[in-house]
């Protein structure tokens, strides 16, 4: 099988393809390439034997080639060699690089902390003169004081690492803090005996001191006690300070007071007094102040942060103020020291949170003290509950402010003074209550249709205390308020009651709803409870009134209407034509009187209101529910069997009368 394939193989040869073509015989053929072999066999020899010479020299070069060669490969054998002997110098020399560059770093860092040491503990002749012999305020020596505190520090640390160098500077260190601690110290005490000269405005050597902070800083890590005596000899002189002057101002300024004040007969309920005596000497003050708040709450705004008052200065001009003013400048001269000393002390004496908290409290204990005392005695025998409130705000505004300028040290001395405000508040409030609750009605019994003077000052006291309390509103005074109100709707109805005439009465009660409700209108800026209820009020005692005004002049009219829409719901025709005699009558009366009843409702009406906007409201009030019973009249009318009455003719047009109407349109 495999001989087969050879075959095969041969057969597809070229060669014998062209012979197999051309049809020779493949043994002639294989003779005839014998013959063509031999004789190119000879024709090469031939050939080769006549470039014999040239083979030769070729020879030759290639082995004069090869030595050079061998040659070459010994040069570069030796290169090679030498290469690699440089190559491990180059390497021990790297060895040797890295190692030098770490002993000089080493020695580096060695001269470094060996120079830094040297120099922390070498004292130089320039410090030791400058400490010794330069006054404290000189720059020189707050500088060598800063290198001297460094150098202390630095010799209690390495006395913990028993070095022995130490012992060589640690008596010259030694005596040089003394030395400072007793400049300085001298330096302090000089600084607070300034404070205790007469006259003397103490923020100026405040501020002297505090450029000079670090000297306490210095005192307080080498010496606490010597820091301590300082810090104890500033408190001290500025407690004596701060309280005499806040005790010499509160008794000047009390001078400025007004010398009548709201007493406890200047209660709400309480009845206006006339003359006592041919020797009585009225009284300077006008009581309506005790209730109306007038421009005293400007204590709240634009006199909040304004100049204290200046006892001396107001004598001269013999000025007076309310309590409340006299309040705020004190509070105020307060709240301005307090702040500037509660920054001082945290800065000087570098403390902060309870402990700061502390040291202001040894300076202001007794200051604020007798300014306790000092509010006490004025709240205790006050009946003025404007001025008590204005100043619980006025405490309020101030707190504020102390957080603002980032100073807690007065929060207790306000919640002191808040406790003695508030209870005494609450009782003069109470007791205002109390005495419109006991008002006697026959002793206050009205004798005209006015507004009621407790009415009146009630308006004002509602309209002074909402106007106060509305920028920080305080629950307990709405509740107090509320019932206050209650209080003063019971009496102004006992007081109406006083009038037989039901229409009177409704005059008198709207003319006091009235007055209350525009006077806190007036005063107040947004829209409170109190009038919101006295409005409620008014507008149901002002259609009563409308309606009796009506029945006064058209009773014959209005009271026959609902009776006959009755008749005509249930279809009681019958009962209707009864009617028609007293409907011809109605109808020829409103013919012959209407015009003549409304000019006497409108002149009766606006006589009645010392309010005109209040009367003319009333008045359109009236005239528009006449056209509205008129329109009811006309429908009536206008049904059968009404409608077929010959009176009904002579009914007058509905827009007859709304053009009268309007005659009575108020022009404003």
């Amino acid at each position: 099988m495999s001989e087969d394939l050879g075959i095969q193989d041969h057969l597809k040869d070229d060669v014998i393809k062209e012979a197999l073509a051309s049809g020779l015989d493949l043994r002639d053929y294989s003779k005839k390439v014998v013959d063509e072999l031999e004789t190119a066999e000879s024709a090469s020899i031939n050939d080769y034997i006549a470039e014999s010479g040239n083979i030769a020299a070729l020879h030759n070069q290639i082995s004069s080639c090869d030595a050079i060669l061998a040659r070459m490969e010994g040069l570069l054998t030796t290169f090679q060699s030498d290469l690699g002997s440089i190559s491990s110098e180059i390497l021990a020399l790297q060895h040797q690089s890295v190692e030098m560059n770490l002993r000089l770093k080493n020695r580096q860092a060695v001269r470094g902390e060996l120079s830094q040491f040297v120099d922390d503990m070498v004292v130089t002749e320039h410090m030791i003169n400058t400490i010794l012999e330069s006054p404290v305020t000189e720059s020189s020596f707050f500088e060598q004081l800063h290198i001297l505190n460094h150098k202390i520090v630095f010799l209690n640390e390495q006395s913990f690492r028993d070095s022995k160098s130490c012992s060589d500077v640690k008596d010259v260190i030694e005596k040089l803090k003394i030395k400072a601690v007793a400049k300085i110290r001298e330096f302090f005490l000089q600084k607070v005996n300034q404070f205790k000269r007469p006259l003397t405005n103490y923020q100026v050597p405040q501020n002297a001191i505090l450029k000079y902070k670090f000297y306490f800083q210095f005192l307080q890590s080498v010496n606490r006690e010597v820091a301590k005596e300082v810090r104890e000899e500033y408190t001290d002189t500025m407690s004596k300070i701060l309280f005499s002057y806040f005790k010499s101002y509160i008794g000047r300024i009390s001078k400025l007071q007004f010398e009548d004040s709201a007493r406890r007969d200047d209660l709400l309920g309480a009845e206006e007094s006339g003359s006592k005596g041919f020797f009585f000497k009225p009284s300077l003050k006008n009581k309506a102040t005790v209730f109306s708040v007038g421009s005293r709450d400007e204590v709240l705004t634009g006199q909040l942060e304004a100049p204290i008052i200046v006892p001396h200065a107001q004598m001269k001009t013999e000025t007076k103020y309310p309590f409340e003013y006299l309040f705020r400048s004190v509070q105020y001269a307060l709240v301005d020291n307090a702040c500037r000393e509660y920054l001082f002390l945290s800065e000087l004496f570098m403390v902060d949170g309870q402990n700061a908290q502390d040291l202001f409290n040894i300076v202001f204990n007794k200051t604020t003290q007798i300014l306790t005392k000092y509010v006490d005695t004025y709240v205790q025998d006050s009946y003025d509950s404007i001025a008590i409130f204005l100043c619980v705000h006025l405490v309020q505004r101030y707190q504020l402010l102390c957080h603002k300028r980032c100073v807690p040290g007065l929060d207790k001395y306000w919640e002191t003074l808040n406790g003695i405000l508030w209870p005494r508040l609450t009782q003069v409030m109470e007791m205002n209550i109390q005495s419109v609750k006991d008002c006697d009605t026959l002793r206050m019994k009205p004798t005209d249709l006015r507004p009621h003077y407790i009415t009146r000052r009630y308006a004002e006291f509602s309209a002074a205390i909402v106007g106060i309390n509305e920028t920080f509103p305080h629950e307990q005074m709405n509740r107090l308020l509320a019932i206050l109100q209650e209080e003063i709707e019971g009496l102004i109805l006992r007081l109406a009651a006083a009038f037989n005439n039901r229409k009177d009465q409704l005059l008198f009660l709207i003319n006091n709803y009235d007055v209350i409700m525009s006077i806190i209108s007036e005063r107040t800026k947004d829209e409170t409870k109190e009038c919101e209820g006295f409005r409620e009020q008014l507008r149901v005692r002002s259609d009563e009134l409308a309606e009796q005004i009506l029945h006064a002049h058209f009773g014959y009219m209005t009271t026959w209407i609902p009776e006959a829409e009755r008749k005509l719901e249930k279809g009681d025709t019958e009962g209707l034509r009864a009617n028609e005699k007293q409907v011809t009558q109605i109808i020829t009366r409103f013919a012959a009187e209407w015009k003549q009843s409304l000019a006497k409702i409108n002149s009766e009406t606006l006589s009645s209101f010392p309010n005109l906007k209040l009367g003319t409201g009333i008045l359109q009030q009236t005239l528009t529910l006449l056209v509205q019973y008129y329109h009811r009249f006309s429908r009536l009318v206008g049904a059968a069997p009404l409608s077929q009455m010959p009176a009904a003719a002579h009914l007058i047009n509905i827009h007859l009368i709304m053009v009268e109407v309007k005659k009575y349109k108020p022009a404003f």
